[in-house]
């Protein structure tokens, strides 16, 4: 007898779709993909049917209604029914072609082929459960900051950087295709670093180049040989804004960072602890309701 899955469809505005994945990350779902419909954005997502009742389904949709009404966006609507075991594992691949993000990168799926790009990288990606397909407003704002940050591959031989909250393993693939040297990833999902693990031998890194590891800043702060080049954090506001004071203890006078996951309704209170704890936001770029903080170190020359 096949098992069975919950296949959960969300159909939400884009700027609560950082919120969404968090809600089914902590629901335990086991698989999620996200494409535009419209001017809004399908968040799809898979669970075992044992896994969850249709009470827990209901209260799940409550929690996104919540979500929603929190932050002043429509409340999206949800969807849920069963399919077989053999479907849920490549129906959130069907729709994900390769994407043109900035100047440099294309984001192509593992199974594709990519197209013909040589002025571009071809960053390969199969996120798994994991966040971070590049389709999302945040993830492409950091990659443009890096393009930005990296521009010169003769200067980035020896920059070292450490990736807070890694997901798929983006950003710290992108910066070393950019000519970085080295990245320390850490993410509090083992599931998350599965997947930076995975995507980073499908981009032919080897594990000297990208070293991720189960944890938060508090690992990095313990098994980081000497403070890094610059720090990347693509997360939610409120972890950002808990993460920013432990920062300094990673850093040197030079260093620089790329922050997102912020809201731009959100974007006052990370700057305030930005600037409490030493750091001057260089620009802040958005796109669409979020927002991406370019920062250095006051210190700085």
């Amino acid at each position: 007898m096949a098992n069975h899955w919950w296949e959960i469809q969300i159909l939400c505005d884009p700027a609560l779709e950082d919120l969404i994945f968090w809600r089914l990350d902590r629901f335990g779902c086991q698989g999620t993909s996200s494409e535009n419909k419209a001017n809004a954005r399908l968040v799809q997502a898979y669970l075992p049917q044992e896994k969850a009742q249709l009470l827990d389904l209901a209260a799940l949709s409550i929690g996104f209604r919540q979500d929603a009404l929190t932050v002043s966006l429509p409340v999206p609507g949800v969807h849920w029914h069963l399919i077989e075991d053999e479907d849920w594992s490549i129906t959130w691949k069907k729709h994900w072609e390769p994407e043109s993000i900035g100047d440099r990168f294309i984001i192509c799926p593992a199974w594709l082929s990519p197209p013909e790009a040589p002025d571009r990288h071809i960053l390969y990606l199969d996120p798994g459960i994991a966040f971070g397909t590049g389709g999302h407003a945040t993830t492409q704002l950091c990659l443009e900051s890096l393009e930005m940050r990296l521009g010169e591959p003769e200067k980035n031989q020896d920059l070292v950087l450490a990736d807070i909250g890694c997901g798929s393993g983006i950003l710290s693939i992108g910066s070393l295709l950019l000519g970085a040297d080295r990245v320390y990833a850490v993410d509090t999902h083992p599931l998350a670093i599965q997947a930076t693990i995975g995507n980073s031998k499908l981009n032919h890194l080897g594990s000297d180049r990208l070293i991720a590891a189960q944890g938060s800043i508090h690992e990095l702060i313990e098994t980081l040989p000497t403070p890094v080049d610059g720090i990347l954090c693509n997360i939610l506001a409120e972890v950002v804004i808990d993460l920013i004071p432990k920062f300094e203890a990673i850093s040197k006078p030079s260093t620089w960072g790329v922050i997102s996951g912020v809201l731009l309704d959100q974007a006052k209170p990370v700057a305030d602890a930005l600037e409490q704890h030493g750091w001057m936001v260089a620009t802040l770029w958005r796109r669409k309701e979020w927002c991406c903080f370019n920062i250095r170190r006051e210190l700085e020359d």
